[in-house]
C-alpha cells in the first residue's frame, strides 16, 4: 500500500520510513507521529470526483437508514447500535455496482452551469469516505441516536406531560449542531498540525486502504462473506427477537434455584451480578459496548478487569455489609427508592409548574438508590478526575510538546496536499456558530415552560463547552481519551437552579453534547484531512447529515412514543416486551436527582450519599500512585498499561447496561481478537469487520421486520422461552424484618 513503510534507524538519531515505491521519508520533514507516516498515504489525486451522484445517493440513504434503525432500537431492552463501520464495508460492493450500472453519459445542469454525469468513473475512495461522514452522523458520531431525543422520551413517556414537536426538533437540531461553530474556528490547531493526529481515525484509515486493496480471489470475497452472514444473521434473529426471547440473557443459576433470592442475585444476567450467563443473541453481545469485533484485544482486557473489579468486588462487598441499607432495594436496578423500599412516586413531587413540590417530597421522603448505581455514580465521579491526573502524568510532557510543536512546525505532507484545495471562509464558521446560538437562545426563549432554561443559561453552557473543547480536544487528539462533562453540567446546573428537571437536562445537552459534539467534528476532518477530501465538501456533509439524522431521530422517536402502548413503563409492560428503554431510564432518573430533587439533597449536605463525593478525591490520586510507582520501578514494564480511567470507566455503562452485556461482549471479544486474531489473522485480517457488519445489518432488517409484521398487532408466542430470563427473585430486597419488595 502507497505511505506504508518500514522504519529504518540512521546514525544520527533520525528515523526514516522506506515505502514500497522505494522513496525514503524522514519523520520530522513530512510527519513526526511514526504512526501515521505508517498508515496514512504520501499521495492524492485532486482530479477524482467527490461530489457524485453515487456519494449523495449512498451517503443521504446511509445517513436516513443509521438515524432511524439507531433511534428505533434506542428503546428496547438490548439497544443495538448500527455504526458507521457497517455503512464503509457494505458501501463499497454498492458503490461499485452503481459504477457499472449507471449511464456514464453527461448532461448539463443549469443552477450548475457545467456538464455532469451520473457514472463519472469507478468508484474511488474519496466517495467512499464522505459516504462513511454522512453514516457518521446517522449514528450521531458514537452515540446512537441525538442524545437530546432523551428530553423527550423522559417528557412524554416517564413524567407524562406534553412537549410540543416543534420543540423537541429545534431541540435536538440545536444541540448537534451548536459546538461545530467553534469547532470549526480550531481547526488550525486541533486538524491541521501533525501532531495532533487523533489515533482513533488511523483506524478507519487502514480500513478504507484495505477494502479498496486488489483482493484475493482465494475463497469467499467480502463482499459475498457480508451477504452470506447477513443472510443468516437476518434468519437466526427471528429466535431471540420473537420465536425463543430466553436466548438474550441464558442464566441457568436461576434455572437451578428457582426460589432462592441470593442465587438469583449470583446469576441473573439482567437483574444481579451474571455469574455464568450468557447472551445468545448479537443485540444482547453488542449492546451499549458496540461490537466485540471490533474493540482491540487491550481495551476488552482493560474493561473485563474494571467489570470484574467493580461487579464481582466492589458491589458484594457493599451490598451483603448492607451499606446504605443496601439490602432494603435490589442489587441491581436503576430505579429510585423510598427509604423502606418502595418504587419513589415521581409523579407525586412534581408540581403542575414542573418543579419540585417541596411538600410532596418531605412527605414521602429521601430518595434512596441501589448500591450498584449509588457506586456507578461514585466511580463516575473517580473517572472524570482520574483521567485528568492521568493526562497529566503519563502525558501531560507529551501534550505540551506536540502543543508547541503545533504552533512552530512547518506543514507536514498531508497539510501540504490539503492547501491544494479551496479553504473554508472563517466567515462561514462565524456564521454557523452565531445562527446556531441564536436559534438556541430562541428555543430557550420561545419555549420557557417546556425547557426551563433561561437564556444566560445557554449562554453558561456555550462558554463552558466552548473553553474546555480546545484542550479536551488536545487530549483527544494525541491520548484517544475524551474526558466529557455530563456529571460537571448536571452538578452546576442542580446547584444553580434545584428543582427544575427540563432546566438541568437541556443545560447538560447544551453544555455536554455541543463539546462532545465539536471533538467528533474535528475528528472527522481528520479523517477527511488524511484522506485528501476538500474541506467544504467535509462541511456540507458534516452539516446536511446531521440536520437529516436529527430529523429522523425526532420522527421516529414521535411516532413510537405515540403508538406504542406504554412504552417504557416497565410496571405494565408484558414481561418479554423489548420496549422498556433502560437508557431512557437512566436519563430520567438522572434529571430527578441531579434537576428535580438536586444534588443537595443526594450527594450534598442533606443526602444520603454524601460520602460519594471522595470518589474524585480517590479519583484523581490513584493515577498519581501508579505513576510514581512507573518512576520507581522503571523495569517493570507493565506498570504504565495500567490505565486507570479505562479501568475505573469500564462500568460507566451500568446501568441500564446489564452483567450479560458484559460477560458476553468481553468473551466474544477475546475469542475474536486474542484467539482468532493470533492464530487465524490471515481469516482475521480479511472477514473480522466484515462480520461485525453483516451481523448488525441483519439483525437490524429482521427486528424492523418482525415490528411491521408482528409487532405493531401484539401477536406474541406465550410459553416458557419468552417468560424472559426466569430470575424473577433477582429484582427482590433482602432487608430482614421489611417486606419483600420485587421490581
Amino acid at each position: 500500500m502507497e505511505g506504508d513503510g518500514k522504519r529504518i534507524q540512521i546514525e544520527n538519531g533520525s528515523t526514516l520510513f522506506s515505502h514500497e515505491d522505494g522513496s525514503l521519508q524522514t519523520a520530522d520533514e513530512d510527519c513526526p507521529v511514526e504512526q501515521v507516516a505508517l498508515t496514512v498515504s504520501r499521495e492524492d489525486d485532486p482530479s477524482l470526483p467527490v461530489w457524485t451522484f453515487r456519494m449523495w445517493s449512498l451517503g443521504v440513504i446511509s445517513c436516513i437508514l443509521l438515524s432511524f434503525l439507531n433511534e428505533f432500537f434506542s428503546y428496547r431492552t438490548e439497544p443495538l447500535i448500527i455504526t458507521q463501520i457497517s455503512v464503509l464495508v457494505a458501501a463499497l460492493p454498492f458503490g461499485r455496482f452503481m459504477a457499472a450500472v449507471l449511464p456514464t453519459k453527461r448532461f448539463r445542469v443549469p443552477l450548475l452551469q457545467k456538464e455532469v454525469s451520473l457514472n463519472p468513473g469507478p468508484f474511488n475512495m474519496k466517495e467512499h469516505v464522505l459516504i462513511t461522514i454522512f453514516a457518521n452522523a446517522g449514528y450521531a458520531f458514537g452515540n446512537g441516536n441525538a442524545y437530546a431525543v432523551g428530553i423527550v422520551d423522559i417528557v412524554k413517556a416517564f413524567y407524562k406531560r406534553k412537549i410540543p414537536f416543534a420543540t423537541g426538533l429545534l431541540l435536538i437540531i440545536t444541540t448537534q449542531v451548536l459546538g461545530y461553530g467553534w469547532a470549526g474556528l480550531l481547526r488550525k490547531y486541533l486538524v491541521e498540525p501533525s501532531h495532533m493526529w487523533w489515533p482513533s481515525t488511523l483506524v478507519q484509515v487502514s480500513l478504507f486502504r484495505t477494502l479498496h486493496e486488489k483482493e484475493d480471489r482465494r475463497g469467499l470475497s467480502r463482499w459475498q462473506f457480508f451477504l452470506v452472514f447477513m443472510v443468516a444473521s437476518f434468519a437466526y434473529y427471528t429466535l431471540p427477537g420473537y420465536l425463543f426471547g430466553t436466548l438474550t440473557s441464558l442464566s441457568w443459576i436461576c434455572w437451578i434455584w428457582p426460589y432462592s433470592v441470593t442465587a438469583q442475585q449470583i446469576g441473573s444476567g439482567l437483574k444481579g451480578l451474571g455469574i455464568g450467563a450468557f447472551s445468545a443473541d448479537w443485540s444482547g453481545i453488542s449492546s451499549y459496548l458496540l461490537s466485540p469485533l471490533v474493540s482491540p484485544f487491550f481495551a476488552t482486557l482493560n474493561v473485563a478487569a474494571g467489570y470484574a473489579l467493580f461487579l464481582y468486588v466492589m458491589v458484594p462487598i457493599a451490598y451483603w455489609s448492607d451499606v446504605y441499607n443496601a439490602k432494603r432495594f435490589p442489587i441491581f436496578s436503576s430505579h429510585l427508592f423510598t427509604a423502606d423500599g418502595q418504587i419513589y412516586d415521581i409523579a407525586n413531587i412534581v408540581d403542575n409548574h414542573f418543579h419540585l413540590n417541596r411538600t410532596a417530597y418531605a412527605e414521602q421522603g429521601q430518595v434512596h438508590l441501589s448500591t450498584l448505581f449509588a457506586l456507578s455514580y461514585g466511580l463516575s465521579f473517580a473517572t472524570i478526575t482520574a483521567t485528568l491526573t492521568h493526562v497529566i502524568c503519563f502525558y501531560g510532557k507529551e501534550i505540551l510538546q506536540r502543543s508547541r510543536a503545533a504552533m512552530d512546525a512547518k506543514p507536514d505532507i498531508h497539510t501540504r496536499l490539503m492547501s491544494k484545495y479551496p479553504e473554508i471562509p472563517n466567515y462561514w464558521w462565524y456564521v454557523l456558530l452565531l445562527s446556531s446560538i441564536a436559534a438556541s437562545i430562541a428555543v430557550c426563549e420561545g419555549f420557557k415552560d417546556q425547557v426551563q432554561l433561561p437564556w444566560w443559561g445557554l449562554i453558561f453552557a456555550c462558554g463552558l463547552a466552548s473553553f474546555f473543547t480546545l484542550p479536551i480536544g488536545v487530549i483527544t487528539a494525541t491520548t484517544n481519551q475524551t474526558p466529557g462533562l455530563n456529571v460537571i453540567t448536571e452538578y452546576l446546573m442542580g446547584y444553580i437552579l434545584p428543582g427544575k428537571p427540563l432546566a438541568n437536562v437541556c443545560f447538560k445537552v447544551y453544555g455536554y453534547m455541543s463539546m462532545s459534539q465539536a471533538v467528533s467534528f474535528l475528528a472527522d476532518f481528520k479523517l477527511g484531512h488524511y484522506m485528501k477530501i476538500p474541506p467544504r465538501s467535509m462541511f456540507m456533509v458534516q452539516i446536511i447529515g446531521t440536520i437529516v439524522a436529527g430529523t429522523v431521530n425526532m420522527g421516529v422517536a414521535w411516532w413510537l412514543l405515540n403508538s406504542i402502548k406504554n412504552i417504557c413503563d416497565t410496571s405494565v409492560l408484558p414481561i418479554n416486551s423489548p420496549w422498556t428503554c433502560p437508557s431512557d431510564r437512566v436519563f430520567f432518573d438522572a434529571s430527578v436527582i441531579w434537576g428535580l430533587v438536586s444534588p443537595k439533597r443526594i450527594f450534598g449536605t442533606l443526602g444520603v450519599y454524601s460520602t460519594m463525593n471522595w470518589f474524585f478525591l480517590i479519583g484523581a490520586a490513584l493515577p498519581v500512585v501508579v505513576w510514581l510507582l512507573h518512576k520507581a520501578l522503571p523495569s517493570v514494564h507493565w506498570i504504565p498499561l495500567i490505565n486507570l480511567p479505562v479501568l475505573i470507566g469500564a462500568t460507566a455503562n451500568m446501568p441500564p447496561a446489564t452483567a450479560v452485556n458484559y460477560t458476553s461482549w468481553i468473551a466474544v471479544g477475546t475469542i475474536f481478537n486474542f484467539f482468532l486474531f493470533r492464530y487465524r489473522k490471515a481469516w482475521w485480517q480479511r472477514y473480522n469487520y466484515v462480520l461485525s457488519a453483516s451481523l448488525d445489518a441483519g439483525l437490524a432488517f429482521m427486528a424492523v421486520l418482525l415490528y411491521f409484521c408482528l409487532g405493531i398487532e401484539n401477536k406474541s408466542i406465550d410459553w416458557w422461552g419468552n417468560q424472559g430470563e426466569h430470575c424473577a427473585l433477582a429484582s427482590c430486597s433482602t432487608a430482614a424484618g421489611l417486606p419483600r419488595v420485587c421490581t
